[in-house]
């Protein structure tokens, strides 16, 4: 977990000029005569002056930031008056302004609905006696959960079972979360599994979008759901492999995972297993391949511990497998004979595999089993009886490798110029079969089990397009973007073959560029409501993700992150000496920690942009990364720096922190969007850019904010509101680049 993916009592002291009680939150003016133009807030300035480190720096929006906010996120209605006002009329503002892309919204919702084939199911996942997988029914905002018993013959133990039905069995509902969801306004499950044996199912839900979860059990012969769920969850768990007992990770007062906890499956008294005392460290739980430990995992952005219980004994005190070491990170599973880690240690910068024996699984008895090569970066691995199956990414692009005990190897081969491929693994231990899925910005996904010891490939499913679709209308390609330090960026660009490469058509670049996480060259029915009017679409793959290996990644956090936001430049200069699209003919969008990007860049070279979107936006960096009391600012130092001690880290932090940053600028349009019950980037940040930037820029273009005010990090839970949430931010790019407004 982390925040811009999913973030101050500190060494600051703030001391407030004015009082919050002298002035109203926003005053809205008059409308202008003769003109028909909505007046945005006007949000009020009530200085904080803030001495850190020997630097002073004052922040006129700091009262944005509710002093409850921990209690906001479980209950939003605590919100106090003066914020709720301004974000209300905020919204206000927005939708007065974008009152003509209504209809355009609407078309594009109609559009992405229509690509989507409502009454749809998961390729079923074997286990046991049982297939399970989720469906969705014609109208459904969420997923059913389901099994079926299995047919054919399968393994276990070593032996063959075969069960056959002279007529197909009847599935059996485990869960229908639309029920779940009834008369709220926000309802997710984060996690849902069955227990080893069958007859439990754990499911947790996050009621409010601030990601503090409920676990609850329920009794698959009876029905029932078992009283006394689980409070304050992150909504991680793992059943005991005997399943008789559940694990789950806590959630604190400040939304950290702190603890493992321990109880009997059906109920029972509660039991501490263990406790990180370190802020910093994110921790979670769950089972080898194998069944045979449990495993905590315990890690922040570059450096991580594994404990392991014995399945036989589930009520053990954790051993410790590798004590901590900074900058040396870890992740562990176990093959029946032996442990399987995935580690940096000795210099790996892009990760390999060593095994250990099962006794004694210490560094001291680690050894190659797959060695480091530079640039092949080594993302995670799946084991089954008899095979490995690994993940690895180079260029922007992945492949899969399968490892048989022998030590024989194969690769199961692609060719595009981009695309994505991504390993699901096996469900069950004794097997020949895994699964992996494929797709590209043009071929929708393509589901596959693939046998390991033959070779056989079998597609399962293929994602059906119910409007139509036809991959030879468009085209695919990959460029490469020199940065200025001669590095080479990957760009994946789509757009169909009728839309010309002169520079006349609007093109979209999309961009994250942090924690070491990759954007893929995925397939998006969304996007084609842009493209299949005229648009180009294009991924930027920034340093800053493991686009081109663990090193690219490392090139761009803390003192080098700057490298982040002039990849993104880099890339759109490309496309504009490409002639795929004119300077100020771009709207950039990114979300999260791609938001921070975003901010970056508009401060850095508006002339670039005809709009842009920040999504979630972590753009507060000096004040996030200074409030200890957020979840995720300890953990997340690693990434970014330590303002409150290293001196260093703030002054290159302020140097490129977004809101910090602002100043009197002929800036492009801007939307910024946010969730009242976000944890991760927490309202306020959305808020206060906006409020700081629309007074500042000089081009007389909007300035406009989003607040959900019943979600929080991904926005809505159905799948179908969900889809308004990105028709309304395509219309704002189509709207920012046909400048809408001066129609308004």
């Amino acid at each position: 977990m982390n925040r811009r993916q999913l973030i101050l009592s500190t060494a600051a002291t703030a001391v407030a000029t004015a009082s919050p009680a002298l002035t109203p939150a926003f005053a809205t003016p008059a409308k202008s005569a003769g003109t028909s133009m909505p007046h945005p807030p006007v949000a009020k300035k009530i200085p904080v002056v803030i001495e850190q480190l020997g630097r002073t720096r004052t922040d006129d929006y700091h009262w944005m930031k509710d002093d409850n906010w921990q209690a906001v996120l479980k209950d939003p209605s605590l919100i106090k008056a003066e914020v709720k006002e301004h974000l209300t009329a905020e919204n206000a503002y927005r939708e007065a302004m974008m009152a003509s892309t209504v209809p355009l919204q609407e078309a594009m919702f109609a559009e992405m609905r229509g690509r989507i084939k409502e009454d749809d199911s998961s390729v079923p996942a074997a286990d046991g006696d049982w297939n399970y997988f989720v469906e969705y029914r014609t109208g459904d905002q969420h997923p059913r959960y389901m099994r079926v018993e299995r047919q054919g013959t399968w393994m276990v133990n070593g032996q063959p079972v075969t069960k056959n039905f002279v007529m197909a069995p009847t599935p059996q509902l485990l869960l229908d979360a639309n029920e779940l969801a009834e008369g709220k306004a926000y309802s997710e499950v984060s996690a849902a599994s069955h227990s080893p044996d069958h007859s439990l199912f754990a499911y947790a839900e996050d009621a409010q979008g601030s990601e503090v979860h409920k676990i609850y059990l329920k009794d698959l012969a009876t029905g029932a759901v078992l009283p006394d769920p689980i409070e304050n969850s992150n909504g991680d768990f793992t059943f005991s492999p005997d399943s008789q007992w559940i694990f789950w990770t806590n959630r604190d007062d400040n939304g950290r995972p702190d603890k493992i906890f321990r109880r009997p499956a059906r109920g029972g008294e509660t039991t501490l297993v263990y406790e990180e005392e370190d802020d910093g460290m994110f921790i979670g739980v769950g089972r080898t391949a194998d069944d045979q430990f449990i495993v905590i995992s315990i890690q922040n952005q570059e450096t991580s511990e594994a404990r392991y219980i014995p399945a036989s004994t589930p009520t053990a005190t954790p051993a410790v497998l590798e004590p901590r070491v900074v900058a040396i990170r870890y992740d562990v599973d176990h093959w029946g004979d032996r442990w399987v880690i995935r580690t940096n240690a000795d210099d790996a910068i892009d990760f390999k595999i060593v095994q250990a024996p099962s006794a004694t699984p210490s560094k001291a008895h680690w050894t190659d089993l797959v060695p480091h090569t530079p640039g092949r970066y080594i993302e995670g691995l799946d084991l089954t009886q008899d095979h490995l199956a690994r993940q690895e990414r180079a260029d922007a692009n992945t492949r899969i490798i399968i490892r048989d005990r022998a030590g024989a190897e194969h690769e199961i081969a692609v060719d595009e110029p981009a695309f994505a491929l991504s390993l699901s693994g096996a469900s069950e231990f004794e097997t020949t079969t895994t699964r992996y899925s494929y797709n590209s910005p043009s071929t929708p996904t393509q589901t596959f089990d693939y046998d390991m010891a033959t070779r056989e490939r079998t597609l399962r499913k293929t994602q059906q397009i119910p409007s139509g679709h036809n991959i030879a209308d468009y085209v695919v390609e990959r460029l490469n973007a020199p940065a200025s330090d001669g590095q080479l960026v990957p760009v994946t660009v789509l757009r169909r073959k009728s839309t010309p490469v002169d520079g006349s058509a609007p093109l979209l670049l999309y961009g994250y560029g942090s924690y070491g996480i990759p954007m893929p060259a995925s397939f998006s029915t969304n996007r084609l409501s842009l493209v299949d009017r005229g648009w180009i679409y294009a991924i930027a793959h920034i340093r800053g993700g493991s686009d081109k290996g663990w090193g690219w990644f490392l090139d761009a956090r803390r003192m080098t992150k700057k490298n982040t936001f002039t990849d993104f430049i880099a890339a759109a200069e490309h496309l504009i000496a490409g002639k795929y699209v004119a300077a100020g003919n771009i709207v950039a969008q990114g979300g999260s920690a791609g938001g921070l990007l975003m901010g970056a860049v508009n401060n850095m070279r508006p002339d670039l942009w005809a709009g842009v979107i920040g999504q979630v936006p972590f753009v507060d960096v000096i004040n996030t990364m200074s409030d200890t009391s957020l979840p995720l600012t300890p953990p997340e130092w690693p990434e970014w720096g330590n303002p409150i001690e290293d001196p260093e880290a703030y002054d290159y932090m302020m140097s490129y922190s977004p809101y910090d940053q602002v100043g009197p600028k002929a800036y492009p349009a801007v939307l910024a969007t946010g969730g009242l019950s976000d944890p991760r980037v927490t309202y306020w940040e959305p808020e206060k850019w906006v409020a700081k930037l629309r007074p500042a820029t000089t081009s007389g273009k909007p300035v406009l904010l989003k607040i959900n005010m019943e979600a929080g990090h991904g926005g809505a839970a159905g799948r179908f509101d969900y889809l308004k949430e990105v028709a309304h931010d395509y219309a704002f790019a189509v709207w920012a680049a046909e400048k809408g407004w001066e129609a308004a």
